[in-house]
């Protein structure tokens, strides 16, 4: 533990606060815009949950920051949801993207079509798949009720799980002196590379030529049950 703390004095002194913003950030934009689809999500919140287990006040931390990054998805969600709504039938795929073409687009569509509420739950596992789901599902007209609700669950499924997964794996690599600074080291330079990346590619992404994707109308879930 003194090690771990050592070594990384600046972050743990920033304290839990640094954690927050950058959590609660990441968590938003990876379910409300489509930046998110090239943001480390599910890598950060578990990096996030063994940083905080090097914190003397880590417990209670980790566990404020699940409600808190419960609330930033289901916030991020609505307004994907209202960005999707707002965009109508008529979405904009890119040509030959890699995330953004007509393809995926499409399939979410199926996917909400098929299964509706199940499907905005198992959306939720599948990066990709959760920041494009509020998405479609504004577009084709899913039923906002419906929708909120299945978001919501699968937030408190999500956020938590991961954070307290790096919680108590950094319990763990506490027990070994040398090995959590390494660890930490280890994913918060891979976080910070896995960034920087995510927005090159955002940024060839969207200066790819631009293509309308039209929803079928069988695609709309207005009616779905799930």
């Amino acid at each position: 533990m003194p090690l771990a703390v050592g070594t990384f004095d600046p972050l743990i002194s920033a304290g839990p606060a640094l954690v927050w913003a950058v959590v609660l950030t990441f968590v938003f934009l990876e379910c409300a815009l489509i930046i998110g689809l090239f943001l480390p999500g599910d890598s950060m919140l578990i990096t996030a949950g063994i940083v905080m287990a090097s914190h003397a006040s880590g417990e209670a931390q980790v566990w404020a920051l699940s409600v808190g990054a419960m609330v930033s998805a289901v916030a991020g969600n609505q307004v994907g949801y209202v960005v999707g709504q707002r965009t109508g039938d008529h979405m904009v795929a890119r040509k030959n993207g890699r995330y953004i073409n007509a393809r995926n687009l499409q399939r979410v569509s199926e996917l909400l079509e098929r299964h509706g509420f199940l499907a905005v739950l198992v959306a939720r596992w599948i990066p990709w798949v959760r920041t494009l789901c509020p998405m479609v599902a504004g577009a084709a007209g899913m039923d906002h009720r419906k929708y909120t609700i299945a978001s919501t669950v699968g937030a408190i499924i999500w956020a938590p799980v991961l954070l307290l997964i790096g919680y108590y794996a950094g319990g763990f690599l506490e027990r070994v002196p040398w090995l959590m600074p390494v660890v930490i080291a280890t994913l918060v330079v891979g976080l910070i590379i896995g960034t920087v990346l995510g927005i090159r590619h955002y940024r060839q992404e969207m200066s790819r030529p631009a293509e309308e994707f039209d929803l079928d109308s069988r695609a709309r879930v207005c009616e779905t049950e799930g």
